[in-house]
């Protein structure tokens, strides 16, 4: 006789009604299934026992029982909270739990679920185009595609070349503002409601891929205390780095305003996991705004930083949207030490001009790389340059146009996929598209929605909890 446990939808919330399986054999003598969170992919397996065992889940898609899941084992407890990942919604489902020592766990007997389906406003959100799959990189056919919802109700999402949402994480009342995946195979993101517009914010959430919340900070807890913006990120040592909002009250009356008015700046905050502040910089600590003969038009966002990373030395570079310029800047002195683009310290070719630079990265092969929204040309393109600091020179490597219908003026992203292809995020044209360096198309992602980045994750650094490729030719 199965245990059967429905999983239903109430009141827009995704919520399992259990009933416990006494008896079940092995030790276990109780297991429930509870919902992760607002979300169809993920169950939650708790598991009770007689004694201290390791456990594990295996399931799959009633009807497909060779296509097998296996969850991580368990170890060494009375109670187990596991959860299923890789789950399709609104599907039928069949399980065993898996009890014992170390490599001689026994199969209960099995039980079966069904999962809900997904959100209505979830359905059709992504279409694909992709006239011919076997021009794909493999590794793009096997991989996922990260995007973020930065509406109310916030989402993420991960989805396959195909288009098709392998996993998600939902949130109420807040958008994700900017996501990353990290190298601990975790999601950092901020989050912001209605009261914070475009990519400003004011939590930060960390989420493994079974869905539990691992980091969240609120602004105002510790040293939390300013609005932070467009970017997300971890150092080495696990601590939390970010742009901020930073504000100076200056005397502008020498630039025609007043001598009490407000200059609105950008800065560097690194929090630790409990919020307490670990190093700070802001961009009053490098330019004097007093110098700007344009401070009073730009004092409410006076250089606009868009986005931080980490250069090969573990310092930092950021990028300006408002003066076309990236600076590396010393993570611990402050010291600004060169700077690329407009005026910078590198002579640059007029084919390596950009005017506006997002998502400012080292790419896999050591290369200065950047989406540049060109709005004086009204073509956007992806840049990647070899930066010699020591001769200030800088040597253009990539220069890859989107399509004149694809301009994009604000937002933005551009990342390896491989070593022949580049994923680019056309934001404000709600496009993900995937080409040569050589501009040729080779897949476009229309979304229905307005995602900050998109971002390219390989299959193995999601394994096993998502294992859904696109297209496997």
């Amino acid at each position: 006789m199965r245990c059967r446990l429905p999983l239903v939808t109430v009141a827009a919330a995704l919520l399992l009604l259990w009933q416990s399986c006494m008896n079940s054999g092995h030790g276990i003598t109780e297991i429930i299934l509870t919902s992760q969170g607002q979300n169809a992919m993920k169950v939650k397996a708790s598991v009770q026992c007689t004694d201290t065992v390791d456990v594990a889940v295996v399931y799959w898609q009633k009807g497909h029982e060779q296509q097998r899941d296996t969850t991580l084992v368990s170890v060494h407890k009375l109670h187990h909270d596991i959860v299923l990942t890789n789950l399709l919604p609104a599907s039928d489902y069949e399980y065993k739990v898996l009890s014992g020592r170390g490599s001689e766990l026994q199969e209960s007997k099995g039980y079966d679920f069904h999962t809900p389906d997904v959100p209505i406003w979830m359905k059709g959100l992504f279409n694909v185009i992709c006239p011919d799959s076997s021009v794909l990189p493999e590794s793009f056919r096997k991989g996922y595609v990260l995007v973020s919802r930065r509406d109310d109700p916030g989402a993420l999402f991960l989805v396959n070349a195909k288009g098709d949402i392998v996993w998600y994480h939902q949130v109420s009342g807040s958008g994700f503002k900017v996501a990353r995946f990290t190298a601990n195979h975790t999601l950092l993101s901020l989050l912001g409601g209605p009261a914070y517009e475009t990519s400003y914010g004011d939590e930060i959430l960390e989420l493994s891929l079974t869905g539990d919340t691992l980091l969240h900070l609120k602004k105002g807890q510790q040293d939390f205390k300013q609005t932070i913006h467009h970017e997300i990120m971890q150092n080495a040592g696990g601590q939390i780095v970010s742009l901020c909002v930073e504000e100076k009250v200056l005397d502008l009356s020498s630039r025609g305003g007043v001598k009490q008015d407000t200059v609105k700046g950008d800065g560097i905050l690194v929090l630790d996991r409990q919020g307490h502040q670990v190093w700070k910089w802001t961009v009053f600590d490098v330019l004097d705004p007093l110098k700007d003969n344009n401070i009073l038009k730009d004092k409410k966002d006076w250089m606009h930083a868009n986005c931080i990373a980490f250069d090969r030395d573990s310092n930092y570079l950021v990028s300006f949207y408002n003066n076309g310029q990236i600076w590396k800047i010393d993570a611990h002195s402050g010291k600004r030490l060169w700077v690329l683009g407009r005026g910078g310290d590198f002579p640059l070719p007029d084919s390596a001009l950009f005017d506006q630079a997002h998502a400012v990265h080292i790419n896999e092969h050591g290369q200065l790389m950047f989406f540049d929204n060109g709005v004086s040309k009204k073509i956007s393109r992806t840049l990647a340059f070899d930066i010699d600091e020591k001769n200030k020179k800088a040597t253009l490597v990539v220069n890859t146009k989107l399509p004149p219908e694809n301009y994009n003026e604000r937002m933005g992203s551009s990342y390896l996929v491989g070593d022949s292809a580049l994923l680019q995020c056309a934001t404000k044209r709600n496009t993900v598209i995937l080409s040569t360096f050589q501009g040729r198309f080779l897949w476009l992602l229309r979304t229905g929605m307005t995602s900050y980045r998109a971002s390219f994750i390989p299959s193995e650094q999601v394994m096993p909890y998502i294992s859904r490729p696109g297209y496997t030719h």
